[in-house]
C-alpha cells in the first residue's frame, strides 16, 4: 500500500488490471483514497543500509544494493524520492522472515532513496509523482511516499524496486518461486516490464503443485493477453478433454504402441485411478463399440465374401479379414477386462446379448477349415470375451435384465457348441475355457423362467460326455430344473397360470 505526503498509513486494495487505461485510472483512485494523516517524527526513519535486507542462509538471492552510486538505487546524493517502507502490523510475521524482521529493527521501518526518472517505469509511481506531493527537506526537494509491506515480502519489494534500475529483468528471475513472489508486487506497482518478465518465465518452466495453485490465484489479476498461455496450460478448452485424452491413450495402447503389453498395463492403471467412473465408462464404451464393429465387419466379409476378383486375391482378402478380426478381438478382450474390473460393463453386456447376426457369422466361419492355419486362436479369443461378460452376469457383478440374460445364452450357446464340435484338435488346450463357459451358461439359465430354461437346457446336451461323472454341472442343472418343475405350490397355484 502506498500513500503520498509526509505520513499516512493509508489503505488500498490490490488493483485488478483489466486494461491499460484502467490500470492508470485505478491508480488515481488509490491516490484519492490515501490518507495524509500523519507526520514522521524526527529520528523515526532511517536510510536503508546495505545489510538491512540481508538474511543469513536465505533461500533467495537478491540484486546487490548500490549505495552511493550516482543515479543508483538508494543513493541519497542524487535521489529526489524518499520511499518509507514500514511493516504492516496487522499481518503476522512469516517464520522464514524472522531474521528480516530483526534486521529492520524495532522501528519496523526504513527509508530508501530513489529517483523519480526511474520510478516512472512504474505507472503507479508515475501517477503519484506530481508537484503536490513534493516537500522541502532542507536544500533538496523530495517526493515522499509510504509503502506498507508484510514481513514476508520485504525482500521481494526491495528486489522489485531495484529492478526498476535495470533493463535486464529477465536475468534476475531464475526460478518459478521467485517469479511468483515478484509478480504480485509488480502488479501492485503496475511495473509492466517486470510483469511481462515474470509471466514469460512462468509460461516456459514447470511448476510444482503448490506453485500451480499460486498461479491460478494470480491469473485473474492479469490481462487476457497476458494470461492466455497460463490458462491454456491449466484449463481444459472443453469439458470432455480428459475423456478425449483417455480414449486417445487406449487407442494408442491397443493399436500403435510397440510395447503393447506395457502400454496396456499403464493405461489400465490410469483407468483404475481415474477420478470419474462415469467418464471411464463412456471412454471404454466408445472403445468397445469401435473394436466390436471392426470384428463384426471382418467376420461378415469373411463369411460372405465378394468373389469378383481372382482366387488369389479373394484368398488374400479372406486372410486379411481373419487377421483383422483376431487382432481386434484381442483388443476387445482387454477392454472387456477393464470394464469388468471397474464394474462399468453394463453396456457391453447388453451389446453382447444383441449379436444374432454376428454369432451366425461366427458359426459359419468356424464350420470352415480355412481359419485353422490362419488364426487358430480366434475361437478362444471370442469365447473368452463371452466368458468374461457371462461370468460378470452370473456372479452379479453386472445386474442384467431377464431379457439380456436370456439373449446372451440363446445367441452365444450355439457358438460354443460349434467350437466344441469343430475345433476337436484344439479341445485339449481350451478344455478349461469350454468347461467354464458351460458352467456359466448353466448358472444364467437357472435364473430364467422355467419355460425359457426348458428350451435352452435342451440345447445343452452337447455338454454331456461318455462318462456322466465328467459333467456334474449339466447333471446339477437338469436336477434343479426337474425339482422346480415337480414342486407343488400350496393350493396348486402356479404363478404363470
Amino acid at each position: 500500500m502506498i500513500g503520498g505526503g509526509n505520513g499516512g498509513n493509508g489503505g488500498s486494495k490490490k488493483r485488478h488490471r483489466v486494461g491499460s487505461n484502467s490500470r492508470l485510472s485505478s491508480t488515481a483512485a488509490v491516490i484519492d483514497s490515501s490518507r495524509l494523516d500523519g507526520t514522521l517524527t524526527e529520528g523515526s526513519h532511517k536510510p536503508l543500509p546495505t545489510s538491512s535486507i540481508r538474511r543469513s542462509n536465505s533461500r533467495h538471492s537478491f540484486l546487490p544494493i548500490a549505495s552511493s552510486v550516482p543515479n543508483g538505487f538508494n543513493d541519497p546524493n542524487t535521489a529526489d524520492v524518499i520511499l518509507r517502507l514500514y511493516l504492516d502490523q496487522s499481518s503476522p510475521f512469516d517464520s522464514d522472515d524472522s531474521e528480516t524482521a530483526v534486521a529492520v529493527d524495532s522501528t519496523s521501518e526504513f527509508e530508501i532513496y530513489l529517483h523519480s526518472s526511474v520510478l516512472r517505469r512504474s505507472k503507479y509511481f508515475s501517477a503519484l509523482l506530481s508537484d503536490r506531493w513534493k516537500k522541502d527537506s532542507g536544500e533538496v526537494d523530495y517526493y515522499r511516499f509510504n509503502l506498507a509491506v508484510t514481513a514476508g515480502s520485504i525482500n521481494n519489494h526491495v528486489t522489485v524496486l531495484q529492478l526498476l534500475y535495470t533493463n535486464e529483468i529477465s536475468s534476475t528471475i531464475d526460478t518459478a518461486s521467485k517469479a511468483l513472489e515478484l509478480l504480485p508486487i509488480a502488479l501492485e506497482l503496475l511495473f509492466e516490464d517486470c510483469v511481462t518478465a515474470c509471466v514469460r518465465y512462468l509460461e516456459a518452466v514447470p511448476w510444482t503443485e503448490e506453485e500451480e495453485i499460486i498461479v491460478l490465484s494470480i491469473i485473474p489479476l492479469l490481462r487476457d493477453e497476458e494470461s492466455v498461455e497460463l490458462l491454456a496450460r491449466v484449463s481444459p478448452p472443453k469439458s470432455d478433454l480428459s475423456e478425449e485424452m483417455l480414449h486417445g491413450l487406449i487407442l494408442t495402447a491397443i493399436h500403435n504402441h510397440p510395447n503393447m503389453a506395457f502400454a496396456k498395463a499403464f493405461v489400465a492403471k490410469l483407468l483404475r485411478d481415474f477420478s470419474s467412473r462415469e467418464s471411464a465408462r463412456r471412454v471404454l464404451d466408445k472403445s468397445f463399440e469401435t473394436s466390436l464393429k471392426v470384428v463384426k465387419e471382418s467376420l461378415e466379409e469373411y463369411s460372405s465374401p465378394d468373389f469378383r476378383g481372382d482366387h488369389n486375391e479373394t484368398e488374400a482378402i479372406q486372410r486379411l479379414n481373419l487377421h483383422t478380426a483376431m487382432t481386434n478381438g484381442r483388443h476387445l478382450l482387454w477392454l472387456i477386462e477393464r470394464m469388468i474390473e471397474l464394474r462399468v460393463a453394463d453396456t457391453a453386456v447388453k451389446e453382447w446379448s444383441e449379436q444374432a447376426s454376428f454369432t451366425a457369422d461366427l458359426q459359419r466361419a468356424f464350420r470352415d477349415d480355412a481359419w485353422r492355419n490362419i488364426v487358430p486362436g480366434l475361437p478362444a479369443v471370442v469365447l473368452r470375451c463371452t466368458c468374461k461378460l457371462a461370468n460378470a452376469v452370473a456372479s452379479g457383478v453386472i445386474l442384467a435384465s431377464r431379457q439380456v440374460r436370456m439373449k446372451m445364452v440363446k445367441d452365444w450357446l450355439p457358438v460354443l457348441i460349434v467350437c466344441k464340435d469343430n475345433v476337436t484338435p484344439m479341445l485339449t488346450n481350451h478344455k478349461s475355457l469350454y468347461l467354464e463357459l458351460e458352467e456359466t451358461f448353466l448358472k444364467i439359465i437357472s435364473t430364467l423362467p422355467m419355460s425359457e430354461a426348458q428350451e435352452l437346457l435342451q440345447q445343452c446336451l452337447s455338454f454331456s460326455t461318455r462318462n456322466v461323472e465328467d459333467c456334474p454341472h449339466l447333471v446339477s442343472a437338469f436336477t434343479t430344473w426337474f425339482r422346480r418343475a415337480n414342486r407343488q405350490l400350496p393350493g396348486d397355484q402356479h404363478p404363470l397360470s
